[in-house]
């Protein structure tokens, strides 16, 4: 089993950000369905997916699908509010803030482990 953790860095927003995100949750799925050990961090400007998917976006079935799965590994601690987001939001999502290496995800601590790094 391969260990693949996804990065969404793109801001809603753009025809680009939306493609990002989509390709974020679809990989993270199929992964996921095949046996894979997936995490998904929103982080930087992705953040404000979160409070997107809890408007009724379009991709929020999907987003939930994977919250439901557990393959949503949490949200960076430091860019939401850097990013005018909600902790509070977050939390409600019960989504895990992850501030590990000077309020961000660490990309380090995912190596040392054997994920593979993708990000979009």
């Amino acid at each position: 089993m391969t260990k693949i953790a996804i990065i969404l860095h793109a801001e809603p927003g753009t025809h680009d950000a939306l493609g990002r995100a989509l390709h974020a949750l679809l990989y993270a799925k199929e992964l996921h369905e095949e046996g894979h050990n997936i995490q998904l961090i929103f982080d930087g400007g992705g953040t404000k997916w979160i409070e997107e998917f809890t408007k009724g976006h379009k991709l929020a079935p999907l987003y939930q699908s994977l919250k439901s799965a557990g393959v949503i590994a949490g949200v960076c601690d430091f860019c939401v509010p850097a990013f005018d987001g909600d902790k509070e939001l977050v939390k409600r999502e019960n989504l895990t803030l992850i501030n590990e290496y000077n309020g961000h995800p660490s990309i380090a601590k995912l190596v040392a482990e054997d994920y593979q790094i993708i990000t979009l």
